[in-house]
């Protein structure tokens, strides 16, 4: 690798489209690579599962053909998105997977070929690439582990695992975002897998700690407001568990910013949704989310603590922390060693005690200057990513 002050090339392998209403890793990275000069090509999302005929997937798919057709769009100085046209779910078979992985191919050489001659770096949050850069002069792969892919609801999981630990063998440098990820990486990679977790755009979200105003639906709701964003996923939401605190404490109000996911029509959703106590203001645009955190009281992330997000960092934490609002959590593995930031507690009662504590002795925010969070902003974590990979090159 070059320096860490030189210019790359990046090709980014996502597991999301550009235009996804909640941006996470992928954008964030991307974007903040091309601020810093780097050349970016950002590749839309391959089809992790497969793909169901029902309006919403058949809408994405007609959307992704016609963006298929055209070349990589520009979306700033130095960054392109591209859509790529691929057959659906073809990981199992290797035709398939030559044939979406030659269309790709002689995209990303088209777009290589105006850029001039920089050190090429493969940026990863998939394993379905390695057609698409067959004979390419790479000169590093990294992939980003952010997620265990594997275990959500209705990925191949064996086809996923075979090609991923390909993947980790062939990866000069792993970064991973939870310790449950960190575990199942070093173990094939050992110390070229380098644990960095979920971070915040600190400067964004500690406008909520400032004076002004909130949104008149929020307030309008009148009592403690428990507050969460995010999309509300039935594989990572308690969603039991907040109907059983929704209903013993019907004088706190559970107020949540974000919709179901595609795919996702919950009864349970439905059902919380009638009780008077539990809103669902729908989703609401990156930018205006300060807003809304000022106007609630407690942040929570009611998750569930097996399956998926056993192996996940939530990305909120941080952007709570940079609000200055208390955090409660049910106890995820990779929040064990925040007890001194938040409270984390299972079950309804200890929910609901933890609520009234925090209630009555209403903690202060911890300073934005405080080390706890004043390295887990994206740019902070950029920079030691790209300084583990100089090092690397040494």
């Amino acid at each position: 690798m070059t320096d860490s002050g030189a210019l790359n090339t990046f090709i980014m392998f996502s597991t999301a489209d550009w235009a996804a209403p909640y941006w996470t890793n992928k954008q964030h990275i991307a974007e903040r690579l091309a601020m810093r000069g780097h050349r970016v090509l950002y590749i839309e999302s391959p089809g992790i599962r497969p793909p169901k005929i029902n309006s919403r997937d058949l809408s994405r798919i007609f959307s992704r053909l016609k963006r298929a057709w055209f070349s990589p769009r520009k979306m700033r100085e130095t960054l392109w998105v591209h859509a790529p046209l691929t057959i659906p779910m073809g990981h199992k078979s290797r035709i398939v997977l030559a044939f979406n992985g030659w269309l790709l191919r002689s995209t990303i050489r088209k777009w290589l070929k105006r850029g001039g001659q920089k050190p090429t770096i493969i940026w990863t949050y998939h394993p379905y690439f390695d057609d698409a850069v067959r004979d390419l002069d790479v000169h590093s792969l990294v992939y980003h582990c952010v997620d265990d892919l594997a275990s959500i609801p209705g990925v191949d999981s064996a086809t996923f695992r075979k090609a991923e630990l390909n993947l980790l063998r062939h990866a000069d440098m792993v970064f991973t975002t939870s310790p449950r990820l960190q575990e199942h990486c070093a173990a094939i990679v050992g110390k070229r897998s380098i644990y960095e977790r979920n971070v915040a755009d600190l400067e964004h979200f500690s406008r909520a700690r400032q004076a002004g105003d909130i949104p008149p639906e929020l307030a309008a709701i009148e009592g403690l407001k428990l507050g969460y964003t995010g999309v509300l996923s039935e594989y990572k939401l308690d969603f039991a568990l907040i109907e059983q605190c929704a209903k013993s404490r019907p004088d706190w109000n559970w107020v949540f910013i974000g919709d179901e996911p595609e795919r996702q029509n919950s009864a349970v959703v439905a059902r919380l949704g009638s009780l008077p106590n539990v809103h669902f203001l729908g989703y609401r645009t990156y930018e205006r989310l300060p807003d809304y955190l000022r106007g609630i009281d407690i942040a929570v992330m009611p998750n569930l603590t097996s399956g998926y997000m056993s192996s996940v960092f939530p990305l909120k934490l941080y952007e709570y922390l940079a609000a200055g609002k208390p955090v409660i959590s049910t106890s995820i593995s990779a929040l064990a060693d925040m007890g001194d930031v938040i409270s984390q507690v299972d079950g309804r009662d200890s929910w609901l005690s933890a609520i009234e504590a925090t209630v009555e002795s209403r903690p202060p925010p911890i300073p934005l200057e405080d080390p706890r969070i004043a390295e887990r902003s994206w740019d902070k974590r950029l920079d030691r990513m790209l300084e583990r990979l100089t090092i690397a090159d040494r």
